[in-house]
């Protein structure tokens, strides 16, 4: 049997440390039998053939650029059964200029809510919440997320604008505090799947650092997700 074929493609933003975050993954697809390709940059997604030999994507790139090119070559991977993963702002806040992308990832960040102004020092800690990660009735029986319960992180808390062909494994809560200006409770998806085409995609919104994509909960959906992702039998 062919081994799967995994790209994993990486860049943008620094600050989400793409090479070392993509580094503890890669290890766990090459223990599962994955032959495993690593790309600098989205240019690979033009490339057809490539890509039409590609079983599953993982996609860390924060706050990048996309060509009309590449997008397309990514869009019709997925859609002829290649999956699609990824973790926070790798996936979630990708090409914020590209709509087609948002289209095809079914939701996009739009503010990690901050702590209360007299506790900001400047840094990235001053969008560090403690929040929790609630499975939903779908996660408890979902693959991805069978067998993990609710579980508490202290990181960045992602509200994300999405719609409604997504498939939601879990939320979080973003309660009304003095300082921010909504005024009653908003329930985002923090994990999720998308049928595109014959194509699997499975976004998990956390993972702003190495510690919280350590998180044994964290981890295992991201690990989960890969394997639930690649190219399924009816998709080849």
């Amino acid at each position: 049997m062919a081994r799967p074929r995994a790209l994993v493609v990486r860049g943008g933003w620094e600050g989400h440390r793409p090479v070392e975050a993509t580094g503890l993954f890669i290890p766990f697809l090459e223990r599962n039998g994955y032959a495993v390709r690593v790309e600098e940059s989205t240019e690979v997604y033009a490339d057809a053939a490539g890509m039409a030999g590609t079983d599953l994507v993982v996609q860390c790139v924060t706050m990048s650029q996309i060509t009309t090119a590449q997008l397309a070559g990514l869009r019709a991977a997925v859609e002829a059964g290649t999956g699609f993963t990824g973790w926070h702002g790798g996936i979630a806040d990708s090409f914020r200029a590209s709509s087609d992308y948002l289209h095809l990832v079914g939701g996009q960040f739009a503010t990690h809510p901050g702590r209360e102004p007299c506790e900001r020092r400047g840094g990235q800690e001053d969008n560090y919440l403690p929040h929790a990660v609630n499975i939903t009735a779908l996660g408890r029986e979902h693959p991805i997320t069978a067998g993990i319960e609710d579980f508490e992180l202290v990181t960045e808390q992602y509200w994300v604008l999405h719609d409604d062909l997504v498939d939601v494994l879990a939320t979080t809560t973003h309660p009304p505090r003095p300082w921010h200006p909504w005024h009653r409770p908003v329930t985002c998806p923090a994990i999720w799947t998308r049928r595109w085409g014959a194509g699997r995609i499975v976004v998990t919104t956390p993972g702003h650092s190495l510690d919280v994509l350590e998180h044994p909960s964290v981890r295992t959906v991201i690990e989960k997700g890969m394997l639930w992702a690649t190219r399924t039998a009816s998709a080849s």
